[in-house]
């Protein structure tokens, strides 16, 4: 098991232990010109304050990367960026960059997505490790089976802080199995977004503002924020499916209802949909539950 201490800025520390109950983060990276490949879904994620403040501070679980254009990152996350706007936002970004401040300015950033955040209060704050560098700029992985980072758990579990790094699940042979936090509706989004490679599941549309993370199972029917209860579509669509006017079978065929020629005289672009097959995601974890869809056929699709 390793964590990864990332180096952050007060000011995104401040704003975001100040929101009570807060569930998910987006740690993000103004240069969104790099891959973040330094521990796996799961893992542990800490926060370090720039210098001189040379404290870890927090952290959260690790649990995907995406870069993102400003704008989505903000519908996804809002103040749980660790802003206030979205003008506030492109602000910071673009004194990172040093670029000129524009309110149009939709630069892709690096996004580390983390689950369950915590912010250790001031009393509590754990000083760095004693091989931490003046010179490392973003962070340092640490195993946490040797020292130092041995001593970094236990002051974690010291601290009061219990780390939910994964849920273990010890099989009869082999290794514990890592399984990932759950999801809030942020994370849900752009995983979702990812899984289909930022493509409308029904149409193949690519233009990344038209298009969202819809549930299939909707939240406040009980429906959960797994990839598998999610797809990838086009914003119309997107409310016909909400609404019943179409729907997706467990042969992942779509169906498109009588109902729209006869409440709208309409729908000609739609009924062309009808009987088509889905995209669907290269990973089969993220491929529609069958129990989902079955769902949606039964209590949402209006025939």
């Amino acid at each position: 098991m390793q964590a990864y201490v990332g180096i952050t800025d007060r000011h995104w520390f401040e704003c975001l232990r100040s929101i009570p109950k807060l569930d998910e983060v987006n740690f993000w990276q103004p240069s969104g010109n790099r891959e973040f490949r330094a521990i796996q879904p799961g893992e542990l994620f800490l926060f370090k304050l720039h210098s001189p403040y040379n404290f870890i501070v927090g952290g959260g679980i690790f649990v995907h990367f995406s870069l993102l254009p400003i704008s989505l990152a903000w519908e996804a996350f809002g103040i749980s960026n660790g802003a206030n706007s979205l003008s506030e936002m492109r602000i910071r970004v673009t004194k990172y960059r040093n670029q000129a401040y524009s309110h149009t300015n939709d630069d892709t950033i690096g996004c580390i997505l983390l689950e369950q955040p915590f912010f250790l209060p001031e009393n509590q704050w754990i000083p760095i490790p004693k091989d931490w560098k003046s010179n490392i700029v973003q962070g340092k992985t640490y195993d946490l089976s040797v020292e130092p980072g041995i001593s970094l758990i236990k002051q974690l579990k010291y601290n009061v802080y219990e780390p939910q790094m994964v849920k273990e699940e010890r099989p009869r042979y082999g290794d514990p199995i890592l399984t990932l936090p759950r999801l809030g509706q942020g994370a849900f989004r752009i995983l979702v977004t990812d899984a289909y490679q930022r493509r409308c599941a029904i149409t193949n549309e690519r233009t990344l503002p038209a298009l969202d993370a819809a549930h299939i199972m909707p939240f406040s029917e009980l429906g959960d924020n797994s990839v598998s209860n999610g797809i990838l579509l086009r914003r119309d669509l997107h409310a016909l499916f909400d609404k019943g006017y179409i729907t997706i079978t467990p042969a992942m065929a779509v169906e498109v209802s009588r109902k729209i020629k006869e409440e709208f005289e309409n729908g000609k672009d739609y009924y062309r949909l009808h009987g088509s097959n889905i995209r669907l995601p290269l990973n089969p974890k993220n491929i529609p539950d069958d129990r989902y869809l079955e769902w949606h056929n039964v209590n949402v699709y209006r025939g």
